[in-house]
């Protein structure tokens, strides 16, 4: 790109910078203004009405119509007060992103003119077209009709004018057909699996509560270079692009100073999100170039789900505000990180008790330790599984990258519980000890000494101990964390109600409470052995490692997918009552129906910049060498003609043989996505995308990288890597 260009375009994308005062007055007085939580609640309804609702979200009960309509006028009292003007129903369908039709609050009255109504049942339920929605076959266009239903646990907030309502959706022959609701359906279960466990350490457990803390890492571009660059609008990644000469090689970018522009934003997004009772705390610089990383509390999971779509959203409308466009994908630009959004997950006591962290009684950590055991059990029995659920067209380019974890699921549990794991397995009493700072006496010959923050963090690691919960690091950054949850929650849920019921019948059989949970969760921890690994995980050993412990190394996205579909998958969904194997069959049809989609919108993009972009750009700049070479030889004599143009005449050949290959490859890569095209079963047709389509993709960009070095920069049509990467 051309300097004046380029900087016509920087001019036009800072024109309208904008300077955002922090508000004055504390985060505390407008925190949550748009949200109708139980303080609104409490102001806007009737007491009997508050109680019964709250009753129903603290105990998961169902709420009558009466209660429904009560809620309702109290709502639309309070949305209307702040400037609402319309409402509705916010999901989550299987296009990974969120959903809404906008409705307004008019009735006719009766007498020609209209009234603002909202009733229980607008409230309840909703009807949205079923068919337009990616279904896997469960709905067609002939069986249009879905239903979207409140989920009374997340609460409704304020967007512009409009009131959300956050729903499941479901179809009319009662299929999930979204994220949602298989997220609460394993969240329930865990809470009911987890909550019998938990009663054995303490009977006063009523619920055990899913936490969830993501870390979204995302990527700023500028609004003009975005828009000069077809690739990067249309797919969200560059498909195309030389490495800069700086990158993020001097490691000076990493919690760096956040540049004024993008602090300015990040202001901005930290007043919308907190409005919207989003609770963001941290923000900073991440390792890539433009890349950064915001975070939150931690929160109830499905709260913390619906607060991670939501901020996804309201960074795009902040971004453009401030002349940005946040890039998600998480892999935008290749020879630099890519994006992820890792996710914090632990369990809870409703009296106050973490799971995952060692107490102060001996009872407490046998607790930890039952715990910690089923959840390694999960993970090694259902490795396969946790792994597709966190993969996609996009995720693919970042798993294993050396920036990533590998796509092999292993757990890290460093060096203090490693060492407690080894000292219980062996039943070695008298050696049973963490080495490090100072510990707590047990008082339990069979527990031994217990540390917390005792180990090293392993960047490499996809499910990562860090001391009082697991951090899932390879979710992807423009993923539903549902997802990831719903295939852990199910599976830890599963291996719970089967560990309490062998529990109960060594108790049954005469044994202690302490020495049937102790030997139970032994048990786990011998056999989930496996699954066990704190070395390098980007080291190629590893690969060879994982395989002889049986754990899944697949690496092709569309065959990961076959996991959702196994014996093991099926019957852990279906027992804990998640998803039934038609709902698991028609998932799969739409993972593999979305992983060619985004393939096929890539190659025709890359296609199409290459033919019409790339080539006509590179042909120019030969008839410019070309012409320099004939008026080199009219001057000259042959030999100094020869001497002087020789590096030119090397250029025009070199260009010549990155053309021709470009041509071929692009028309190879149309005849297959033709040939792909025509298969009629989604699997096959995913798989010859990934196997024949997207490896020309990679081999087309070889050769307009080496192209973007020989082209003069006056001529070549698209922002480089260095204008994209350094905001300015």
């Amino acid at each position: 790109m051309s300097e004046l260009r380029f900087r016509s375009v920087m001019e036009a994308s800072s024109r309208k910078a904008v300077k955002v005062e922090q508000p004055k007055k504390r985060v505390d007085q407008y925190y949550g203004e748009k949200v109708f939580n139980r303080q609104k609640m409490f102001q806007y309804l009737p007491r009997p009405t508050y109680e019964a609702l709250v009753e129903a979200i603290d105990n998961k009960k169902p709420i009558s119509r009466e209660v429904a309509d009560s809620v309702a006028e109290g709502m639309k009292r309070w949305a209307i007060e702040n400037g609402t003007t319309h409402y509705t129903h916010w999901f989550q369908p299987m296009t990974g992103g969120t959903a809404e039709k906008h409705d307004t609050f008019i009735e006719h009255d009766g007498k020609g003119g209209v009234i603002e109504k909202f009733t229980g049942k607008l409230l309840a339920q909703q009807e949205p077209d079923a068919s337009s929605f990616p279904s896997g076959g469960i709905r067609n266009t002939f069986e249009a009709r879905g239903y979207s239903a409140w989920d009374i646990s997340s609460p409704a907030f304020i967007v512009g004018n409009t009131l959300c309502i956050p729903t499941i959706f479901i179809s009319y022959t009662g299929e999930s057909l979204d994220y949602k609701t298989p997220f609460l359906k394993a969240l329930n279960a865990i809470d009911k699996a987890a909550t019998k466990v938990a009663k054995y350490f303490d009977p006063k457990v009523k619920h055990v509560i899913s936490y969830l803390g993501w870390e979204q890492e995302y990527f700023l571009v500028d609004e003009a270079l975005y828009d000069a660059r077809p690739d990067i609008a249309l797919t969200g990644r560059t498909l195309m692009g030389h490495e800069s000469a700086k990158n993020q090689q001097l490691e000076d970018h990493y919690f760096g100073s956040i540049p004024s522009r993008v602090e300015a934003f990040m202001l901005d997004l930290e007043i919308e999100a907190h409005k919207l009772g989003i609770p963001v705390k941290t923000r900073h610089n991440e390792v890539a170039p433009n890349q950064f990383e915001l975070a939150p509390i931690y929160e109830e999971a499905n709260l913390a789900n619906d607060h991670n779509l939501l901020i996804m959203s309201v960074m795009n409308e902040v971004a453009r505000r401030h002349n940005f466009r946040v890039l998600f994908h998480e892999k935008p630009f290749a020879g630099i990180n890519g994006s992820g959004k890792h996710n914090n997950w632990s369990l809870g006591t409703d009296t106050g008790r973490q799971l995952f962290s060692p107490g102060s009684t001996p009872m407490e950590n046998l607790e930890f330790i039952v715990f910690l055991s089923n959840v390694m059990m999960a993970v090694h029995k259902h490795n396969a599984l946790l792994k597709a659920s966190i993969m996609s067209a996009t995720n693919s380019h970042r798993l294993g990258a050396n920036e990533a974890p590998p796509a092999i699921i292993s757990m890290f549990l460093g060096t203090g519980v490693s060492g407690l794991l080894d000292s219980i397995e062996k039943n070695d009493y008298e050696s049973m000890s963490m080495q490090g700072k100072e510990g707590m006496k047990l008082g339990v010959n069979q527990i031994p000494e217990i540390m917390l923050d005792n180990t090293d963090r392993n960047r490499t690691s996809p499910f990562a101990f860090t001391g009082n919960r697991f951090e899932y690091r390879a979710v992807g950054s423009s993923a539903n964390c549902a997802s990831a949850l719903i295939a852990l929650n199910s599976a830890v849920a599963y291996e719970l109600d089967d560990f309490a019921e062998r529990v109960d019948r060594r108790i049954a059989a005469g044994e202690s409470k302490e020495r049937a949970l102790f030997a139970e969760a032994r048990e786990n921890i011998s056999k989930a052995r496996p699954v066990h690994f704190d070395g390098n995980g980007y080291g190629d050993e590893w690969l060879v490692e994982a395989k002889k412990r049986g754990l899944d190394t697949e690496a092709s996205a569309p065959l990961m997918f076959d996991a959702y579909l196994s014996d093991s998958s099926v019957n852990m969904f279906e027992k804990m009552g998640i998803l039934s194997k038609k709902e698991l069959i028609a998932r799969n049809e739409v993972k593999w129906e979305m992983y060619t989609k985004k393939v096929q919108i890539e190659s025709r993009v890359l296609g199409d910049l290459a033919i019409n972009h790339v080539i006509p750009a590179a042909i120019n700049y030969e008839r410019v060498l070309l012409d320099n070479l004939y008026k080199i030889n009219r001057l000259f004599d042959s030999e100094k003609a020869k001497e002087i143009g020789n590096a030119d005449l090397n250029t025009v050949e070199n260009i010549s043989r990155h053309v021709n290959e470009v041509k071929k490859l692009v028309a190879e890569m149309i005849d297959n996505r033709r040939n792909a095209n025509a298969l009629e079963v989604q699997r096959d047709k995913a798989i010859a995308y990934h196997d024949r389509v997207a490896p020309l993709m990679e081999k087309i960009r070889y050769h307009i990288d080496h192209l973007e070095l020989m082209v003069d920069n006056e001529i070549w049509p698209l922002p480089k890597y260095r204008e994209l990467l350094f905001i300015r």
